[in-house]
């Protein structure tokens, strides 16, 4: 199989400094693949797991967005910057209030579970055909409506004034960023993020990363390919469905089939096997589970006719 039809992830640890957007550039000369994506924005200045999906794999970036991810976040408090974090221009400075552990813990608590944040300015959210970072580059603030957000964890790992350490667990669409400014904020005197990493995205942690060192090293694309895991490590949560090779072929041409056996999950997602084929995509089960239909098939993996159009 030729590099061109590999698919799958490959779980990148980014150092500050880079974008998301280089890390795929990088990656995409290296290893000359034809489709390269990343499964979530990683702020130039924070570093950790950024998960890349090649060739046919980036089809499930969706449902990588879905997942759950964990960071590790330096605060800073007494300070107020127009980006939120250390990297944008002071617009406030306070005095920091003589807090200890327990008071800080007890502001962290307003902030578990579901909560509203409004995104901010030095974001990739578009308004009015614009990424909002392109206006506040230009001086221009627009509203924003709040959006709820999951904090699923977040705990204090420690503390040296004005500075101190959170542990978040939260999920899709939640600035760290803005959660870090909220939580300054609510102690009186604000805050900016001053560190990120990110160490976790669903599946993928940063002890499984590979380091951004090795990947600037690497001279061609062999040693990446090794490195690759399967498409379906990133839905590895989701049931999975085995299906015969002629209900796989008729699933292919966007048709429902029946279920091989029971699933408890009537309605929802589930993985989708065929015994020649391996993984082909994610399919739906309708709400009693005994049939199936087709919601993101892989093509990449196996070979295939070529049909020519009529």
């Amino acid at each position: 199989m030729t590099s061109s039809l590999r698919s799958g992830i490959l779980v990148v640890n980014k150092d500050p400094g880079i974008t998301s957007f280089q890390v795929v550039a990088h990656l995409r000369r290296l290893l000359r693949a034809p489709k390269v994506g990343h499964g979530g924005t990683l702020d130039p200045e924070a570093a950790g797991v950024l998960p890349i999906l090649i060739n046919e794999a980036t089809k499930l970036t969706p449902y990588l967005a879905d997942h759950t991810k964990e960071y590790v976040a330096t605060v800073r408090l007494g300070v107020t910057t127009d980006t939120q974090d250390r990297s944008g221009r002071v617009i406030r400075e306070a005095l920091v209030p003589a807090l200890d552990v327990p008071a800080i813990e007890k502001v962290l608590a307003r902030f578990l579970g579901r909560i509203l944040q409004v995104p901010p300015m030095y974001s990739a959210l578009h308004m009015g055909g614009k990424r909002l970072y392109e206006l506040a580059r230009r001086g221009v603030v627009v509203e924003r409506d709040p959006r709820p957000v999951m904090i699923h964890a977040l705990t204090l790992e420690s503390v040296e004034l004005p500075f101190f350490t959170i542990r978040v667990v939260c999920g899709k669409g939640t600035y760290v960023r803005t959660l870090s400014a909220d939580i300054g904020e609510a102690m009186g005197c604000g805050a900016v993020l001053q560190q990120l990493l990110r160490t976790r995205v669903g599946p993928y942690s940063l002890e499984a990363a590979l380091p951004w060192a090795e990947l600037v090293q690497a001279r061609d694309g062999a040693f990446l390919w090794a490195r690759l895991l399967p498409s379906d490590s990133s839905v590895s949560h989701l049931p999975a469905v085995e299906l015969t090779e002629e209900a796989a072929a008729a699933l292919l041409n966007g048709q429902s089939v029946p279920a091989p056996q029971p699933v408890a999950t009537g309605g929802g997602l589930v993985r989708l096997y065929a015994p020649a084929r391996g993984f082909v995509g994610l399919g739906r089960l309708n709400q009693v589970g005994s049939a199936v239909k087709p919601d993101r098939i892989l093509h990449g993996d196996y070979p295939r006719p070529r049909v020519l159009p009529a």
